[in-house]
């Protein structure tokens, strides 16, 4: 019910086609239609709440993950994007940091398989300069393993800052590249290690209560709706992700143009109006 009624919201009118269609395309050409962006934000409190280490809930949080991945492509989802570390977690104590890598990398091995076998693209965006070097190896393995995949493209944000990579495409395109949009995005892309691209994010998803971006996908997410939920992240299950795709089917979106649902004024009943005595 839920795919149905998205069916016919993958591209809206009013929405502008991406800059550049050919980095668009899924392997196998299939359409990139839907991209869903998550903030898995909950892990410590739901830790906390168990009376447990932290660690414990960020061990917690990949059956999350798991859970996620495999009931995406049902909902009609072709892009996954999860916020994973972000470059402001480089803070967190260092004991905190250097489990995440290893939990990371373990979840790449175990789950390597599982992806390629399910038809699931892996790309991890942001830095790669500041990882473990037995982690960036893994990742690029597992990028090459799953290259193929066209059931779904799971990113995962590793090291990832909006603000940086945003910076970072500026300073490029003041090195003398044409500062159009379309150069922009490309450079953009290139700045978190994503050089296929990819369409801007549809729905935006945050669990755990918190209700801002947190430096995530800030120039993808500007016309993202955003869905904010008080689940923390080891919880949410396959009928959380359904119900936040449910109401995106029924959001109106206008990318600054005006609504053509039924009940809604339109831009000739409001002139009209306008002009009624």
């Amino acid at each position: 019910m839920v795919r149905s009624t998205l069916d016919s919201r993958w591209r809206e009118p009013e929405q502008p086609e991406p800059a550049s269609p050919g980095n668009f395309k899924q392997p196998g050409g299939g359409r990139d239609r839907f991209h869903v962006a998550i903030i898995m934000d909950g892990n410590g409190r739901w830790a906390y709440k168990r009376g447990r280490p932290r660690a414990v809930g960020h061990v917690a949080g990949t059956t999350a993950v798991r859970r996620t991945v495999e009931s995406a492509p049902e909902l009609g989802i072709t892009t996954l994007t999860l916020y994973a570390f972000s470059s402001d977690n480089w803070r967190r104590p260092r004991g905190e940091v250097g489990h995440l890598m290893r939990l990371f990398q373990k979840h790449l091995d175990s789950e390597c398989a599982r992806l390629t076998d399910s038809g699931v693209r892996l790309s991890v965006i942001g830095r790669r300069d500041r990882i473990p070097g037995s982690l960036k190896r893994r990742i690029a393995h597992v990028e090459e393993r799953t290259s193929e995949g066209t059931s779904l493209h799971l990113r995962v944000a590793i090291d990832y800052s909006a603000r940086d990579a945003l910076l970072a495409a500026a300073g490029r395109l003041a090195e003398g590249v044409p500062p159009t949009r379309q150069a922009f995005e490309r450079t953009l892309a290139q700045a978190i290690h994503a050089p296929r691209g990819t369409r801007d994010v549809d729905l935006l998803i945050r669990t755990g209560g918190e209700q801002r971006l947190s430096d995530f996908l800030l120039w993808e997410s500007a016309y993202a709706e955003l869905f904010f939920t008080d689940v923390l992240w080891p919880d949410f299950s396959e009928a959380d992700l359904a119900s936040a795709v449910q109401a995106f089917a029924a959001r109106d979106r206008r990318y600054g143009g005006l609504s053509r649902g039924p009940g809604r004024a339109t831009e000739s009943s409001l002139c009209e109006r306008t002009a009624a005595p």
